[in-house]
């Protein structure tokens, strides 16, 4: 398990790249919009965003929810920890083949 946020965050951005060759993967600016989700993926004609946590148990900043909630019900928004990492990366893949 990634004992520091940043670690975690590194090895997923190296996995999506793996897995979505000509995806684009930015991070995300939290000061501009307090909250907002670390990443952003973008894949052929779909978009997703990640929010990333070293574990389960992290805390969340205020508005990280809403933010995921409502991305989520525009496209593709989600929490990731190591914990869940393969439940989500199974369904970003549905998601970007849908």
């Amino acid at each position: 398990m990634a004992k520091l946020e940043r670690d975690f965050q590194a090895k997923l951005i190296k996995e999506l790249k793996q897995r979505y060759p000509d995806c684009y993967v930015m991070k995300m600016d939290p000061v501009l919009n307090q909250g907002i989700p670390d990443l952003l993926i973008l894949y052929r004609d779909k978009w997703a965003t990640l929010e990333c946590k070293r574990n389960s148990t992290a805390s969340k900043r205020p508005n990280q929810a809403r933010h995921v909630e409502k991305m989520n019900s525009m496209s593709f928004s989600r929490f990731i920890y190591p914990e869940n990492k393969e439940e989500v990366l199974n369904e970003l893949e549905r998601a970007f083949e849908a």
